[in-house]
């Protein structure tokens, strides 16, 4: 059975390019199962559209599987129509948020046949065994598909409870270079001086799913219990990238890392106990670090390797807050971000702009906010994720009105594509640009116009700054 794989480029270059982690332990499933996927990487080798055109054409395949999120809606409908045109014979398999997320409008407006929802590793290999043999896939848990005109959804698929148990992506079945270049291009100036010359970064998942329940975001696990890997298991895979790619900075890529001080404290012991010299970065629980006692863990992780660590402040305005369901504000936030500069640490941090209730005071408080920690944010507009509370907002309010266009509009968050407040685009957008400069320039960063609103041009925060600086 001949299997195309394809990544697709959510961000056309000059964008960094991302490991496509997830479709990186699919396709090593697939490997492992027996099965030799060719895989057309769209990030790691761009394309113009006529040539990825030409190449679906001229190429016959008996099953083409994509994953991506939500936002990418619009590159896998028309990567499933040139292929079903093509080749209508052709089974056309869609994974991730965008099958998960909007099963029904994945199926009915597009040519994907099925979906995979949730957790792939052990799906795809059934699903494909189920094709290969000519069986009808309802065998198979954790699936919806197409079946003369009616939807049909198996039995929800149980999500692994160890995923120690699943092996890491094999990364030689990709241009692995093309990507740690990337990746280390893009983390060069955040780094010690003495690891510039020969930085080799890689992410590397260390957890699925998380614990919280933001009203603007949907993942692949939601309603799933958060699940993380043991220490053991995350230090053996950095062994053994260190040791086969060179590896020497891993950022971890996850919705949640660090859920707990004891576990922080233990993934610190047992790296340091490895003797594996490398740098990292993680995300962690915002408020995790809120005891003068979490000082000392801090710096233990610091001693492990650790550069920084990211949490979201998301917004300073309590009314926002609420409606984001975030448990903490901004005295928790600064209070962490305090106890790791004692430590030797950056943070650095995401803010939304754009709920109902956002006004230029509020966005101008969540402004103050990252200049008083030093901190100049990786921003975005509240972009409602379809399964999302807020996506249900929208659509009861009026503001989404055809779902499928405005998934075909979707894209990155630091373009304004839905405004649901009292301001118009004109003036959320000048109120948007005119506090990021101030950021910029009271934290002496001075960034281009352009730079303002970018996720990949975050500034790691030096800690709080001290207003004495400037008297």
């Amino acid at each position: 059975m001949k299997i195309l794989l394809i990544n697709i480029a959510l961000r056309p270059p000059p964008a960094r390019k991302s490991l496509p982690v997830g479709l990186g332990y699919i396709a090593s499933a697939m490997t492992r199962a027996g099965f030799s996927p060719d895989i057309l990487d769209l990030d790691a080798n761009p394309q113009s559209e006529e040539e990825t055109e030409a190449f679906l054409k001229s190429n016959r395949y008996d099953v083409v599987a994509m994953g991506c999120i939500v936002t990418g809606y619009k590159y896998v409908k028309w990567l499933a129509r040139i292929v079903k045109d093509a080749h209508p014979d052709t089974v056309i398999i869609a994974g991730n948020t965008v099958a998960q997320s909007i099963p029904r409008i994945l199926l009915e407006k597009t040519s994907v046949d099925i979906g995979v929802m949730g957790e792939g590793d052990i799906t795809m290999i059934e699903l494909l065994r189920c094709l290969e043999t000519g069986q009808d896939p309802r065998s198979v848990a954790g699936i919806c598909y197409n079946k003369n005109g009616e939807l049909c959804f198996t039995a929800t698929r149980s999500v692994v409870a160890n995923i120690d148990e699943i092996p890491p992506p094999d990364w030689s079945l990709f241009d692995i270079e093309v990507y740690i270049n990337s990746q280390s291009e893009a983390m060069h100036e955040y780094v010690p001086s003495s690891m510039k010359d020969d930085l080799r970064v890689i992410p590397i998942n260390t957890a699925r799913g998380c614990p919280f329940h933001c009203t603007f975001c949907y993942h692949v696990f939601q309603g799933e219990r958060y699940r993380n890997r043991s220490p053991e298991s995350i230090v053996k895979e950095m062994k053994h990238l260190n040791e086969t790619f060179g590896i020497n900075m891993f950022t971890f890529f996850d919705e949640l890392t660090f859920h707990s001080i004891p576990q922080a404290a233990r993934f610190a012991d047992v790296l340091m106990a490895s003797g594996l010299k490398v740098y990292w970065t993680a995300d962690c629980r915002s408020a995790l670090f809120h005891k003068d006692e979490h000082v000392g863990v801090a710096k233990k992780l610091k001693e492990a390797g650790c550069l920084w660590l990211g949490f979201a402040l998301e917004s300073a305005d309590p009314d926002i807050l609420k409606w984001m369901d975030k448990k903490v504000g901004p005295e928790a936030f600064t209070r962490q971000v305090d106890i790791l500069k004692l430590a030797g640490l950056q943070a650095f941090t995401s803010i939304v702009i754009g709920y109902p209730n956002e006004t230029p005071a509020t966005i101008r408080a969540t402004i103050d906010c990252c200049i008083e920690n030093g901190i100049y944010p990786s921003t975005g507009y509240l972009l409602p994720q379809p399964g999302s509370p807020m996506y249900k907002y929208a659509l009861e309010h009026g503001f989404i009105k055809d779902e499928e266009e405005y998934l075909l509009a979707m894209g990155d968050r630091q373009d304004l594509r839905l405004n649901m407040t009292s301001m118009s685009d004109e003036e959320m957008e000048a109120v948007v640009v005119a506090e990021l400069t101030r950021c910029s320039e009271e934290l002496r960063l001075n960034l281009k116009a352009e730079k303002l609103i970018k996720t990949g041009h975050f500034r790691p925060s030096k800690g709080r700054r001290d207003k004495r600086e400037d008297s």
